[in-house]
């Protein structure tokens, strides 16, 4: 009985001898016309590989046979199929094999057997597409003339990082400082303060610096609609740099790149601020003190000046125009309070019709707000009891004022459970016992 090996060994050599018989002996084993005569030996090794007359059987046809033969190459193997018949490129097991019951462990996602379904580890994430830039002006600036109202920047930063806005996130500084190019100084101020609280949250410092390489190259379009926007672009870059959200040397690089106007002229303004004496500290007030950044007293004092001049003009346009550009739209209630107690204090019919009627104008044209006339309302109503000291008849003239407002339709109907009532003394003959009580 002949070992595995030899087994092997003669089934290769058997048929390499076989060809190199026929190679040899083919002149004689002819019938003379040049056709081979076939060999009816009984030898194992020449019946094992199929054996075709008309293509001869070199070595590189055998190890071609070899090489895409499905049979072990292992020389201790029994000449079954490699892996059972599981292997090869394309395969995904045996033919006819099926998983045990309730093995869904496939992890592989290109397994036809794959149940996405059914796999416990899954994790699903949330994708959010990225913007272009029309729709990131879309919804960039209502978040930022919202903001003008509430002044907020937290509530900006929540907005905003909602969305994906890709390579293209420069575009909020860009919108930003164009908005307030077209409004005043209390809104460049908060732009400039927005920008700062932005930085490091939304985007870096290389998407501001890129936004203001676009403000510049846009900056002959936006003089069309602000001719001073080459001033006031470079006013935000100079804050920009007192806010160290962008290098000094953005400045000096662009001083060199720049040798035209507009943008020349920009990059000078800048260069200008940050260069001079205090520069850092003066750029800090470059937009002046306006709206809720003034002092309170001198609010008072501007509001009672404007109640004043109302009084002697009767110009109830002109009050609100006044009473608008101090833009503290949120102290509003104030001159509400002083208004009020103005009546209540000279006590005269006039001076409570002109108040009335000046309330009613502000409240209508939408200068003061329902929630501002309500809390001077509720204010001069907490004042009472000190007003009725140096006003004996407060009450009485404070009821006037309400009918009368009432009329106006400038009374909010809500305050009517609110309205003080001066307490009335009882005396003995009430039967208190003698005793008289407030």
């Amino acid at each position: 009985m002949s070992s595995p090996k030899n087994t092997m060994d003669g089934h290769f050599n058997g048929v390499e001898d076989a060809g190199l018989n026929q190679h040899h002996n083919g002149k004689n084993d002819s019938n003379g016309k040049g056709k081979p005569i076939p060999n009816h030996g009984t030898s194992s090794t020449a019946t094992s590989v199929d054996y075709h007359p008309h293509s001869p059987t070199t070595e590189a046809n055998m190890k071609k046979f070899m090489k895409n033969s499905r049979r072990s190459r292992s020389r201790f193997g029994r000449g079954l199929a490699k892996k059972g018949g599981a292997g090869g490129k394309g395969t995904w097991g045996k033919i006819c094999e099926v998983y045990p019951d309730g093995d869904g462990d496939f992890l592989d996602p290109n397994d036809p057997n794959y149940d996405s379904d059914n796999m416990e580890n899954c994790k699903i994430e949330a994708i959010t597409p990225v913007l272009d830039e029309d729709q990131i002006e879309q919804y960039v600036k209502p978040i930022v003339t919202e903001y003008y109202e509430h002044g907020n920047t937290e509530e900006v930063i929540d907005s905003l990082q909602e969305f994906n806005f890709g390579d293209h996130v420069y575009m909020i500084v860009v919108i930003a400082v164009s908005l307030a190019m077209e409004r005043k100084n209390a809104n460049r101020e908060m732009t400039s303060v927005l920008i700062s609280d932005l930085y490091g949250h939304v985007f870096r410092q290389s998407d501001i610096e890129h936004a203001f390489d676009v403000l510049l190259e846009m900056l002959p379009d936006l003089m069309l609609d602000t001719p001073s926007a080459d001033e006031l672009l470079g006013n935000f870059i100079a804050r920009a740099v007192a806010d160290d959200c962008i290098p000094p040397i953005y400045v000096k690089r662009n001083k060199e790149k720049y040798t035209e106007k507009p943008q020349k002229f920009s990059i000078e303004v800048a260069n200008d601020l940050l260069t001079s004496k205090h520069g850092l500290i003066n750029v800090d007030r470059i937009w002046g003190f306006t709206g809720g950044m003034r002092p309170v007293k001198y609010l008072v004092k501007q509001m009672h000046l404007i109640l004043e001049e109302y009084m002697v003009s009767n110009l109830a346009t002109d009050a609100g125009s006044n009473l608008n550009e101090l833009e503290v739209p949120h102290f509003h209630h104030e001159f509400v309070y002083e208004a009020i107690v103005k009546a209540i204090e000279d006590s005269k019919e006039t001076t409570i019709d002109k108040i009335c009627a000046l309330l009613k104008y502000l409240f209508d044209s939408g200068v003061i707000t329902i929630d501002q006339l309500k809390n001077g309302y509720l204010r001069v109503f907490e004042e009472m009891p000190d007003i009725v000291i140096d006003v004996p008849f407060a009450y009485e003239i404070l009821d006037q004022i309400k009918t009368k407002a009432e009329k106006l339709d400038s009374f909010p109907a809500e305050l009517e459970k609110e309205m003080p009532q001066r307490g009335r003394k009882r005396f003995v003959s009430e039967g208190d016992g003698g005793v008289i009580k407030a």
